[in-house]
């Protein structure tokens, strides 16, 4: 059975390529341009994925992720016009799971579409789950992380920080979540905290650290695990 992915974007021409591609990738598109539509339809489908526009006729796509996040955890992919730093943090950290700028590459759309599936196929992350990327795996219940089967020295917030990004493998994390949820309450501007600790588990996860191919930079908003 095709998986719904809900495409709610006032843009004609963007509706059509993102009916082809996804129709092409195996997915059942439905394509509709407008916030109260959409709710109406996601509640009627409830789809694996939704695709999100914010510059939307009737109000902001942004009201949409709101409404929507009451009682969904489908993933959301935000697709705007909009590239300021602010409109992609105040998305994120509105609920959706990833944000990719127009005009964008169906291919890389798609590679984001897969991720974020995989992770809700996932579900949620027992306790004792062994996470694993390769030839990278971190036990939560033993506390240990084997790089080509060989035990990694992390600290505990090392530990901490590759543990989240790899429970969020292909999502994009901004830094004040990824402080608050690390730190706690209080540590949402010491971005130069993350950033030590960052390129700390680069130089001992990434074959070259000054070009990082596992934790990757999203400039101004913060990072994303390719897993």
């Amino acid at each position: 059975m095709k998986e719904t992915i809900l495409v709610i974007d006032d843009d004609s021409a963007i509706r059509k390529l993102l009916e082809v591609a996804l129709s092409a990738a195996g997915y059942h598109p439905v394509c509709l341009s407008t916030v109260k539509e959409g709710l109406n339809r996601a509640a009627i489908d409830a789809p694996a994925l939704v695709l999100l526009d914010l510059g939307l006729p009737d109000m902001d796509g942004k009201e949409f992720l709101s409404r929507f996040r009451e009682w969904s955890q489908s993933p959301v992919i935000v697709l705007s016009a909009r590239s300021g730093e602010s409109e992609k943090i105040a998305a994120l950290e509105g609920g959706c799971d990833d944000y990719l700028t127009k005009p964008f590459g169906t291919g890389e759309l798609l590679a984001r579409i897969k991720a974020a599936l995989r992770r809700r196929a996932n579900g949620m992350i027992d306790s004792s789950s062994e996470l694993l990327s390769d030839n990278l795996s971190l036990d939560i219940a033993s506390h240990t992380v084997m790089l080509n089967n060989e035990e990694l020295k992390l600290t505990p917030k090392e530990f901490e920080l590759l543990k989240i990004l790899m429970q969020n493998s292909g999502k994009v994390l901004t830094h004040v979540w990824l402080l608050k949820e690390i730190w706690g309450v209080g540590y949402q501007s010491e971005i130069h905290y993350l950033r030590v600790f960052i390129n700390q588990l680069r130089q001992k996860i990434e074959v070259d650290s000054a070009r990082p191919k596992r934790i990757i930079t999203e400039t101004g908003i913060g990072y994303r695990f390719v897993g």
